[in-house]
């Protein structure tokens, strides 16, 4: 195990994440924090009792103070607002945006070497608010979203194909929204390109499906919004960061010219490791696939125009 872990908000997100960081060993220390009284203590609680059957021998803190959190390793910023049914995650960006300015700033305080994981929605916009709040240099902001995104797909993929998820490989680009990329092109199951498997106008669906992956899900429970997986999907970026694993996953990185784009939060290919975001995987784009970024540029832009004191 390594370092410490802090996940800011005890909501269902961040319970889940809090779960999954014990039952994967992901840190030496984990402190789960939150504003409500006795919330982040309670579900601290509840999961170190899970200890002797997870078989994990780490420590983790439920608090209401941030001096608990003091020199963490990596923060995973859980904390905002969740959707309700008929919202968009847009909905909720300027509520959010206040959530997460505060949270980064007592983070920035107490644990100024720390590396940002930004889970709050909308994704593209929260972390470009905790890049901006922090002043952080952009290899230590990173937004969870197409860990997420591409797990759904891959889901959808393999049980379209009656096989293991784990034998699927596929990628999510973009905004974390209706705007996202699954790319169908680079999908493929034990090597073998999805789109010789699966007929277009299926894996159209797919890809819809995959768009709409979290507004499926919130439509189903009526109240609140998806979070064992976004919970498990944060922790695997955390462990790659906390172990140095330099794992090629989909995150949410600052863009400096890479594929074309500037100055912009947004989902691509990238190395994460101890530094962070270590390097971004650039590769050629079909024009189609240009246009369909372009999209997701154009909403991240419109939410960040949206923001303001910050």
């Amino acid at each position: 195990m390594h370092g410490k872990l802090t996940i800011v908000g005890a909501g269902a997100v961040g319970t889940s994440a809090a779960h999954w960081a014990l039952a994967k060993s992901v840190a030496k220390e984990v402190v789960l924090i939150d504003v409500v009284d006795g919330l982040p203590q309670g579900k601290a609680l509840d999961c170190a009792q899970s200890s002797p059957i997870e078989g994990y021998s780490g420590h983790i803190k439920g608090t209401n103070d941030y001096e608990d959190t003091k020199n963490s390793d990596c923060v995973i910023i859980t904390a905002g607002l969740a959707r309700k049914p008929g919202m968009t995650r847009e909905d909720l960006l300027e509520k959010n945006v206040q959530i997460v300015k505060t949270v980064t700033q007592n983070i920035v305080e107490h644990s100024p070497e720390a590396i940002l994981i930004v889970v709050t929605n909308p994704i593209d916009a929260m972390v470009y608010t905790a890049f901006k709040v922090s002043g952080f240099p952009k290899q230590r902001v990173v937004g969870m979203a197409g860990v997420l995104d591409s797990a759904r797909y891959r889901y959808f993929i393999a049980q379209e194909l009656g096989v293991s998820p784990n034998d699927v490989s596929a990628l999510v680009m973009g905004i974390h929204g209706d705007n996202m990329l699954p790319l169908t092109r680079l999908a493929s199951v034990g090597g073998v390109p999805v789109e010789a498997l699966i007929p277009k106008d299926k894996l159209n669906e797919i890809v819809k499906r995959t768009q709409n992956g979290g507004g499926e899900i919130v439509g189903l429970l009526k109240s609140g919004s998806a979070f064992t997986t976004p919970g498990l999907a944060a922790i695997e970026m955390a462990e790659a960061i906390l172990k140095d694993q330099k794992r090629v996953l989909p995150c949410a990185a600052y863009l400096e010219g890479e594929f074309g784009i500037d100055g912009v939060f947004l989902g691509v290919p990238v190395v994460l490791g101890r530094n962070g975001v270590e390097r971004i995987l650039e590769f050629p784009l079909t024009p189609e696939e240009k246009d369909a970024l372009n999209l997701s540029v154009e909403a991240v832009k419109r939410q960040v125009e949206s923001i303001h004191g910050i």
